[in-house]
């Protein structure tokens, strides 16, 4: 029997506590950037394990500033995954910097510094490491392959509690790490992004950035009389500052990742038992069980050969029966924005991205919502 309610691949899990807090801070009459937002970033580096993190009003802008800061701009190349949100290759468009393409492997759909370093030049200055579904990148092997003036920007929407080898949380490498808060992510505030990073000269000028370049935001205005006077532009800035709004949310958000870990753990292993009676052939990201895998997506590469039917046909399946299956990603070198210079082959990635099929996993879900997801997947893969 197909159910009422449509189950989405991504959807965010609210409280009271969350409500309340929202509640508080419309109450106190200060919205904007203020208090919230200054103790969601104080425990943002605690969790993160970085000194510094500055909040910004998505992911996008996250990579943007990160890029900026570092003196990316016309003429420099950029190295990106093709398999990841065009937020990250748009990044360097909006620079004016080119984002060139590079492979990932079959098996974490991950880069690896082989992979980045056949597409090293000498016009290359930064590398975009999309810590993908939130599996963590060794950026330290990668950081091996690279000449020393070529940075490092860790895309880690997907990887909020993810953590490295050695047990330390993505966002304590040292290299500017950029999260998201969008509404489907592990931890939610409808948006928003932040950047941790250990260069304190680089977190003021973040700081600035965010508010058009102001010396002194809103808050600071307010909070200290002698900012009152309007304060100087130091250089040109930018709008993309976060909320109390959506700190207050934050803040409580943070403090259920333990909760929200144990839920999504537990669906990625009811899929993992019930796929392989289903079909052996199925694969999964490597280390999707992981204790440090941040499990935010949970994709699977399908065995096309031996189906009945095309991976495209039992999306739309799934979908008409409530299912919010999705794909995670179309390959970004093959989209008309990034084609102009001519088609590029990536073999692993066209592989993957004819394969991979993103089921629905979330701090919303019972173990019930996954049986739906995988009966209907049983009778339409059958």
């Amino acid at each position: 029997m197909i159910r009422a309610d449509y189950l989405s691949f991504g959807k965010p899990n609210f409280s009271g506590e969350e409500i309340a807090a929202v509640t508080r801070v419309m109450r106190s009459g200060w919205v904007g950037m203020g208090p919230e937002t200054i103790a969601f970033e104080r425990e943002l580096t605690e969790y993160l394990g970085a000194p510094y993190v500055v909040t910004v009003n998505s992911c996008t802008s996250a990579l943007f500033l990160s890029l900026l800061v570092h003196g990316i701009a016309q003429g420099d190349e950029v190295i990106c995954p093709s398999l990841t949100w065009c937020s990250t290759a748009n990044a360097a468009l909006y620079l004016g910097a080119k984002p060139v393409f590079c492979d990932v492997d079959t098996n974490t759909f991950c880069v690896t510094p082989e992979l980045i370093k056949e597409k090293l030049t000498s016009k290359t200055r930064a590398v975009m490491v999309v810590h993908m579904g939130g599996l963590a990148v060794e950026v330290d092997r990668i950081r091996a392959v690279l000449p020393e003036h070529v940075v490092i920007i860790e895309d880690a929407a997907h990887a909020l509690g993810a953590k490295f080898a050695d047990g330390k949380p993505v966002g304590s490498s040292g290299n500017l790490t950029c999260f998201s808060f969008y509404a489907n992510k592990n931890l939610s505030t409808a948006e928003g992004g932040a950047i941790a990073l250990y260069d304190d000269k680089l977190a003021e000028r973040l700081r600035f950035l965010r508010q058009h370049g102001l010396i002194a935001d809103a808050w600071k205005r307010f909070s200290h009389p002698q900012c009152a006077l309007v304060p100087g532009v130091i250089e040109l800035g930018y709008k993309m500052n976060y909320t109390d709004l959506q700190a207050c949310i934050g803040r409580i958000q943070l403090r259920r990742q333990a909760e929200f870990y144990a839920v999504r753990l537990n669906i990625a292993k009811r899929y993992c038992d019930g796929l392989r009676v289903i079909n052996p052939s199925i694969k999964f990201q490597r280390n999707i069980l992981s204790p440090d895998h941040a499990r935010h997506l949970f994709q699977i590469l399908l065995p096309l050969e031996g189906m009945k039917i095309t991976r495209d046909e039992l999306l739309l399946e799934l979908r008409s029966r409530n299912v919010g299956a999705a794909i995670h990603y179309a390959p970004l070198h093959s989209m008309p924005l990034y084609a102009r210079e001519g088609q590029i082959r990536l073999p692993k990635t066209e592989t993957i991205c004819e394969r991979i099929m993103t089921l629905p996993i979330s701090a919303s879900m019972s173990i019930e919502d996954a049986e739906y997801v995988l009966e209907q997947f049983e009778e339409l893969f059958n």
